[in-house]
């Protein structure tokens, strides 16, 4: 009894492994259709699928203007704290206050790229980047300030 249950469970592991294998001697064959990427060495033509999440960025213009109006919505939404937002109240021309961002600060060491803040902004004013290399001899370099020194506002964005 014993016998038979040892002698199937190696027929069966062999038949597992050549099932495994067979994709492989496929790509033997064929190489033309092997997608593996050769990366460090394909470093300029290596393209990224569009859905990858590599770090959070905010998106300026060329007028270093951006959309975050200082919701908070991101930092709400992100489930261990990665985004602190920090306001300001500025003065508009009517003499109102106005809530406005004074400072966007990202941990990039402790964010998970599970993209809740993203789909949080109402205002699209962040979005995840294709960075991927984040080797860093320093922690402190992983805590990003990412609304540009200078910047403000776009016009419109409420």
């Amino acid at each position: 009894m014993f016998l038979k249950k040892y002698i199937s469970d190696v027929f069966g592991a062999v038949r597992s492994l050549l099932k495994g294998m067979r994709l492989t001697g496929y790509y033997f064959t064929h190489r033309k259709e092997i997608i593996t990427q050769q990366y460090p060495d394909n470093k300029e033509e290596m393209k990224l699928p569009e859905r990858f999440r590599g770090e959070v960025v905010m998106l300026h213009d060329e007028k270093n203007e951006h959309a975050c109006t200082g919701c908070t919505a991101c930092e709400l939404a992100c489930p261990n704290g990665t985004i602190k937002i920090i306001t300001k109240f500025d003065m508009t021309p009517e003499g109102k206050k106005k809530k406005a961002l004074d400072t966007f600060i990202y941990h990039l060491e402790l964010c998970t790229m599970c993209n809740l803040c993203i789909e949080a902004c109402p205002t699209d004013a962040i979005k995840m980047a294709q960075n991927f290399e984040h080797s860093v001899y320093d922690r402190s370099e992983l805590t990003k300030k990412l609304n540009k020194p200078g910047s403000k506002i776009r016009e419109g964005v409420e």
